[in-house]
């Protein structure tokens, strides 16, 4: 299946929730509409010279642990985001 020009894909292959107690379908539910939301708004800096793969962002900062599903995706889907954005640490 080809990629349409202009067509943004986001490909997350996991998140590592360490130290939260909270549903890991409703973060992820959450990051996907977060994350999804951001693209469309802002775009994604880093692809506009083309395709892009990042294999991993680090350097995330860290969130507390009492966080409700909902505010952590948004939170890490915030934080991706910038990544993509150019800032953050970045390995391709």
């Amino acid at each position: 299946m080809g990629v349409t020009p202009g067509e943004i894909r986001v490909e997350v292959g996991e998140l590592a929730l360490d130290g939260f107690r909270v549903d890991p379908d409703r973060v992820a539910a959450s990051f996907e509409r977060e994350l999804t939301r951001l693209v469309r708004e802002h775009g994604v800096p880093l692809s506009e010279e083309g395709a892009v793969t990042v294999d991993a962002l680090s350097g995330l900062p860290p969130l507390p642990a009492g966080l409700s599903a909902r505010r952590l995706g948004q939170e890490l889907a915030r934080a991706v985001h910038e990544g993509l954005s150019g800032y953050g640490e970045v390995t391709r």
